[in-house]
């Protein structure tokens, strides 16, 4: 993107500030999980990664770390249109499940960057990343998982974009022209 991602602005405010305060809306306060510099000023309390060169896998074991909340709501400050109903019917799913996470489904695999994580999942995930996992998915091996089908959450995402993530200039024009559109 050449920038930070979770800067670029979204229905009025910087991504991240949108997914803090979703995040904040169903659950415990937000941890924003980044770099300070590009973070510090926006109002959340702000961790930089244990080692930023680990992924998104080394970000959820950074946010892992640092809760103290059993259940735990990760999710990527690149998903624009998650919704406060899908977000507390994961919650809600999770706290009736005795998995180690619970995440959605879709037709490529698993989504785990909008998923619930129980703490106790930090000690694998670590050793999936101490033996050179790097794909979150990959890394999720050994982890009692319970999953969400399409069939459940679809009802959540009438345009089909829950899950669309801006990872590119391309993704960012497409998720401006879907805000645009719901205007």
């Amino acid at each position: 993107m050449g920038r930070p991602k979770g800067l670029l602005q979204f229905a009025g405010k910087p991504l991240v500030v949108r997914m803090a305060r979703l995040v904040e809306s169903v659950s415990e306060p937000a941890i924003i999980i980044g770099p300070p510099a590009d973070y510090g000023g926006i109002g959340f309390r702000v961790v930089p990664d244990d080692r930023r060169e680990l992924g998104p896998l080394g970000g959820i074991t950074t946010a892992l770390r640092v809760t103290m909340c059993g259940w735990n709501l990760i999710v990527g400050c690149d998903l624009p249109f998650l919704t406060p109903e899908w977000l507390e019917f994961l919650v809600s799913r999770a706290m009736a499940a005795q998995a180690d996470a619970v995440m959605p489904m879709n037709e490529r695999g698993y989504e785990p960057l909008c998923a619930m994580y129980r703490q106790r999942a930090r000690t694998q995930i670590v050793e999936a990343l101490e033996r050179g996992v790097r794909k979150v998915t990959d890394g999720l091996t050994g982890l009692t998982l319970s999953t969400i089908a399409p069939a459940e959450w679809k009802g959540f995402d009438p345009h089909g974009r829950l899950f669309k993530n801006v990872n590119t200039p391309e993704d960012y024009d497409e998720a401006r022209a879907g805000e645009r559109s719901e205007a």
